[in-house]
């Protein structure tokens, strides 16, 4: 051969090899991002939390470390990448670490939020499930402790830009404060879930039997529409679940209702939009799913002291929140055809 010959081959050569490298740099595109914020042993082999249900249900899942991530990521081949974000603040961290970084394009995935959280007995009875219409931010207002309140003030918390409680306000800058979620999206994982059986046991109902003065909280799990308060504080009582009514009443205009509080979705909920504004994720492509492991307050006539854990609520609300999740998420990657573009019930 020719040294000018050899000189072509080699030169194709280099050119393959740097074009392969290239390609295996693009972005992996993500049909479906499925949140989860923590487990509460491994990932694998023991009791699981919200995350273990969606590893093992993938074995052969890409393990992936993302810098922001506390822990690996895992990408299936059918394109959903699983995320054990850390809980509370740290949703954000690892929503902005998938979004700017280059290993992952999330432009058109569909968001799907499956955690646990603690339910109003006026809405519902541990070990059930609901789809947030409405996603509501509480670690913005103003507080002031209990024992200092006016006198006709209900409690110490209100809005920014007022100056007693029972006023909407602003946060302006820091917050969104509430966000409708996509009504035909929701409607979506609704309707394919809402027949599910969720299980039931003599635990959970010895739970709802100290609640008699709710009808919902005595009723069988089940999934249903419920809209969420997020807020990084752990909250109990009587008291301030009446002011999470109340705020997600005011912050919606009167069209939310409070079922489900949990620490991380007002925080999901503001990144994913500053993001979209950008046009870096679709804001519309998330859901959000909460399923109960606690109540909001203390049984009827209990101490309001924070010890109100159910037998049962937390293995109940970990299982229903993959039971439900998952056949949203496989009916989004089976439609991906036309849901890639188009979103359910558009």
């Amino acid at each position: 051969m020719s040294k000018s010959l050899r000189f072509l081959w080699a030169s194709a050569l280099l050119v393959l090899c740097l074009s392969s490298g290239l390609a295996e740099a693009r972005p992996i595109p993500v049909k479906v991002v499925v949140l989860t914020t923590f487990e509460v042993g491994a990932d694998t082999g023991d009791a699981a939390g919200e995350y273990q249900h969606w590893v093992e249900a993938d074995p052969k899942a890409r393990v992936v470390a993302v810098a922001g991530i506390e822990s690996p990521v895992r990408l299936s081949e059918n394109g959903v990448l699983a995320v054990k974000t850390g809980m509370r603040a740290r949703p954000r961290e690892a929503i902005a670490a998938l979004v700017s970084g280059d290993q992952f394009d999330v432009s058109r995935a569909y968001w799907v939020v499956a955690g646990i959280a603690g339910i109003d007995p006026a809405a519902g009875s541990i070990g059930s499930a609901a789809w947030a219409n409405w996603v509501v931010d509480a670690d913005t207002p103003y507080e002031m402790d209990d024992r200092e309140i006016p006198a006709d003030w209900p409690w110490g918390l209100w809005a920014l830009g007022t100056d007693r409680p029972g006023l909407k306000g602003s946060a302006k800058g820091s917050s969104g404060m509430a966000w409708k979620l996509d009504p035909g999206l929701v409607n979506f994982a609704y309707g394919l879930t809402r027949d599910l059986a969720l299980p039931d046991n003599a635990q959970l109902a010895a739970a709802r039997a100290l609640y008699p003065s709710e009808p919902a909280a005595m009723t069988p799990p089940k999934v249903f529409l419920g809209d969420v308060l997020g807020a990084t504080r752990f909250w109990h009582g009587t008291r301030r679940t009446a002011w999470a009514r109340d705020w997600v009443k005011i912050q919606t205009d009167g069209a939310g209702v409070m079922a489900m509080s949990d620490c991380e979705d007002q925080g999901i909920l503001d990144v994913l939009t500053i993001y979209g504004a950008q046009g870096k994720v679709d804001p519309r492509r998330v859901l959000v799913l909460r399923t109960a492991s606690n109540y909001t307050r203390q049984p009827d006539g209990a101490d309001p002291v924070l010890r109100h854990f159910p037998d049962g609520g937390g293995k109940a609300a970990f299982d229903a929140a993959y039971q439900v999740a998952s056949p949203v998420v496989a009916a989004l990657v089976a439609g991906w055809a036309t849901y890639r573009d188009t979103l359910p019930g558009a």
